[in-house]
């Protein structure tokens, strides 16, 4: 229900676009009238631009990443960026040009909810197993957040990538009481938001495999220690893959 409402903003803002009746007659750098409640780029961005708009844009295509090197996310509109749009519009249908114009925007509000989610996960589905929310981690309540919702874009990435198939998640963010009391792993990056465990189809194997491409250089997989009922994705400092019996 929700997606179909999206898509029908998206539609009446290209037929309003097409009128002219946004900002005047004329063309427009990319649609002025927010798609939903989150975020609103007022302007095209390409390399060599820079600010906060181009920061909520990298959150939106992290999960489009060369293999095992993450996007980062620093609000400066370079090479890196320009690649993951260009796979993101690739992966979408849209036009190949690794700018970030009308059409680009479009879809992201397509999948975009008006708390900022994706539209095939909710807050609700990382919040800590103990009750505290999103507090009592390893880095304040705010950071635990952010890192949550990049976690979220890069596995609406993976989802796609593997047929808009549903990924279950059982553990995303965790305090630090209740990462002791599953026995993970010090300083487990649970307990920062930057962590995801995904159990249920498609299998272990498949979802490792394909999020070497969509953001994730910590992978921890089927053949290694504790792992043999779901996989691990992070995001961490430096490529960390550990999955045997896949790769």
């Amino acid at each position: 229900m929700r997606g179909r409402a999206r898509a029908a903003l998206g539609l009446l803002g290209a037929f309003t676009l097409g009128l002219g009746l946004l900002g005047g007659v004329g063309a427009v750098s990319a649609p002025e009238a927010a798609a939903d409640g989150c975020y609103t780029w007022d302007r095209t961005l390409s390399r060599g631009d820079s600010g906060p708009d181009v920061r909520e844009l990298q959150v939106r295509v992290a999960g489009w990443a060369s293999s095992g090197d993450p996007v980062d996310v620093d609000g400066v509109y370079g090479p890196e960026t320009a690649a993951a749009v260009q796979r993101f519009q690739r992966g979408y249908g849209l036009s190949v040009d690794g700018i970030a114009g009308p059409e680009t925007f479009g879809k992201v509000y397509e999948l975009q909810d008006a708390d900022c989610t994706p539209a095939h996960f909710s807050w609700g589905e990382f919040t800590s197993g103990d009750g505290s929310g999103f507090s009592g981690g390893n880095t304040s309540t705010s950071n635990v957040r952010a890192n949550v919702l990049r976690t979220m874009w890069k596995l609406e990435a993976l989802r796609h990538k593997l047929g808009d198939r549903p990924l279950y998640v059982s553990s995303g963010f965790r305090s630090v009481s209740h990462n002791d009391d599953v026995g993970g792993a010090p300083n487990s990056k649970h307990t920062y938001g930057t962590a995801a465990d995904l159990t249920g189809a498609p299998s272990l194997c498949e979802l490792a495999r394909q999020a070497r491409d969509s953001g994730f250089n910590g992978i921890i997989g089927p053949g290694a220690p504790g792992h043999g009922d779901h996989t691990h994705l992070d995001t961490r400092s430096s490529r960390y893959w550990n999955a045997p019996s896949c790769f």
